[in-house]
Formats: C-alpha cells, sequence, structure tokens
C-alpha cells in the first residue's frame, strides 16, 4: 500500500493579500517538491469539500455557517484579525483543505492506504471552536480526528504538533476530552502565546517549549524525552501529524534551528509508533512554513519518509 497526496487548485485562490506571509507560493513550492521523479509512487487525488456536519463536529454550527457565509467579490477581502483575512476564494479553499483532512482519513482508516499527505492552505491549528486566528478558519487536524471517531470508530486519535507556533486552537478543541490526545512542541515566547508546560487538559495535552535559537538536538530531545512516550503510551488507533515547517533554521517568522533531517527523524519516530499501534495509519497535514525553499525541501523529506517507513 502506498502513499496518498491529496490538494486541490482552489487551495491557491485563497488570496490574504501582497506580503502575507501565509500566500498561495507556499503551496506552489511544495506542490512543486513532490512533482519530482521519486515522487513518482505517490497516489495523487483531488481534496473534496467538507460537508457542513463534518466541520460542527469540532466547531458550533453558528460560526461554520458565519465563516463560509464571508464570500468578498474578487478583488477584494475581510480582515478577520490583523493576520486572517478572507479573499474571494477563502471559503472553498478552507473547505477543501478540511475536506482533504476528512478523505485522507477515510482512505488510511479503510486501509486503502497506510498513509496520506494533504497539500493545502490555509492551515489550520490556530483555530479555536468559536474563533479563526492565526491564518486559520477551521481545525483541520481535528476534524479529521473526529471523523475517523464518528465514522471508523476511532477509540484514540493521537494529535501530533511539531509547528514552531503552539497550536492553540487544536489544544482548545480537544483539552477536554480523553479519547483525543494533542502533543506539540513549539517555541516559547512566540505567537500566540499558548502551550505552556502546565497545560495539561485531562491529562490529554502533552507541551513541550523550546527557547528561541534551540536546534535540532534540543528538538529531538524534547520529542524523544518527553512528547513521543506520551505518544506511546496512549497508543493511538490513529495518528494525525500537524506538519508544520517553521521551525526550520530560515523561516522569517521564529528563531529556531530545526533542519531537514530533524523533520524526517521526526517523522519516522512517528510512523514506527504508528506500526507499533494502529497498522501504520498517519493522517498528516500542511500547517506552516514560510521559507518557500525551506518548506519545500522539509516537505520532501517529511513525504519521503511517509512513502518508506
Amino acid at each position: 500500500m502506498s502513499t496518498l497526496l491529496l490538494t486541490h487548485r482552489a487551495c491557491l485562490l485563497h488570496d490574504p493579500g501582497d506580503f502575507h506571509p501565509e500566500c498561495p507560493d507556499r503551496l506552489r513550492a511544495v506542490l512543486k517538491a513532490l512533482d519530482q521523479e521519486d515522487f513518482s509512487d505517490l497516489i495523487r487525488d483531488e481534496a473534496p469539500e467538507a460537508t457542513v456536519e463534518q466541520l460542527c463536529r469540532v466547531h458550533p454550527r453558528n460560526y461554520v455557517d458565519a465563516i463560509l457565509g464571508i464570500r468578498p467579490a474578487a478583488g477584494e477581502s475581510v480582515p478577520l484579525d490583523a493576520d486572517t483575512i478572507m479573499s474571494h476564494g477563502s471559503a472553498e479553499a478552507a473547505l477543501r483543505a478540511a475536506g482533504a483532512a476528512v478523505a485522507a482519513t477515510d482512505a488510511v482508516m479503510a486501509g486503502e492506504v497506510r498513509r496520506a499527505f494533504c497539500a493545502t492552505r490555509p492551515p489550520g491549528h490556530h483555530a479555536e471552536p468559536s474563533r479563526p486566528m492565526g491564518f486559520c478558519f477551521f481545525a483541520n487536524a481535528v476534524v479529521a480526528a473526529r471523523h475517523a471517531q464518528a465514522q471508523h470508530g476511532a477509540a484514540r486519535v493521537a494529535i501530533i504538533d511539531f509547528d514552531v507556533h503552539h497550536g492553540n486552537g487544536s489544544q482548545a478543541c480537544v483539552e477536554g476530552d480523553a479519547s483525543i490526545l494533542y502533543a506539540s512542541s513549539h517555541q516559547w515566547p512566540l505567537y500566540p502565546g499558548t502551550g505552556d508546560v502546565r497545560e495539561k487538559g485531562v491529562g490529554n495535552v502533552f507541551n513541550a517549549t523550546l527557547p528561541p535559537g534551540a536546534d535540532g538536538a534540543a528538538f529531538r530531545a524534547a520529542w524523544a524525552d518527553i512528547l513521543l512516550p506520551a505518544v506511546q503510551a496512549f497508543a493511538p488507533d490513529l495518528v494525525v501529524i500537524s506538519a508544520g515547517f517553521d521551525a526550520h533554521a530560515r523561516d522569517p517568522l521564529a528563531q529556531l534551528r530545526v533542519r531537514e533531517p530533524d523533520f524526517a527523524w521526526l517523522t519516522a519516530e512517528l510512523c514506527a509508533i504508528a506500526e507499533k499501534h494502529c497498522r501504520g495509519k498517519v493522517v498528516s497535514l500542511l500547517e506552516g512554513g514560510y521559507d518557500l525553499d525551506a518548506l519545500a525541501h522539509s516537505t520532501a523529506a517529511h513525504v519521503r519518509v511517509l512513502m518508506r517507513a
């Protein structure tokens, strides 16, 4: 069984404006990297739109309706906060990003593929149940987890987040539910200001903070010593990865010094846990990463391991 790549051209039409770091060129860079010959074995498919029902497993109906009701005219935009902006194509892009997470979960849980990677945007891990923020509208990783539980009978889902920014939205969506584990490494202090190690949820939240300037060795130690043992003990039925690559040394929005081999190492460790507990079931979703070359190379390293581990 191979690895599934889900994407959609509509995700290029979410345009938060000139000079915004979460730009369409991010996805273009990722797709170009994954178009190389060594990725020819990827199974490629288009991301469907998520349904309102699927989104409402995570977000209140009035919030979902409000976001999807914002449809600016072509060339216009609506700011939801200082960083989170909706353009003419944003609602469909957000639906495709969440829909990719659902379709990837279906394929992996049904045994059609071992693993899946969703090359979509906008990202999702800052979206709280009733608030968009940090470039995010819907909590895509949590949508995947809830779908696995509702449609495939998964008892325990682990959400793994190695984006340099803490996934406040993902944590807020699951911190009261012991059936979903949330594990995150992130720079501290940094936006959004959440993710203190004392935040434990109901014993299902594990945060490891890294100071500015921390390198790959510190990143690996945080996972090896703190986070991976928690995931291992949880024994998940599915591993969902919030794959943000902005901890890279070249990223302009943070100050960590992680490199491609470090992302590849963590991906291999997560695949090994999935092999032990859930027959290798991994769904990975693109989150941050704002240096285009670093993003492209890091994503390629990550997907290469998903295909071969």
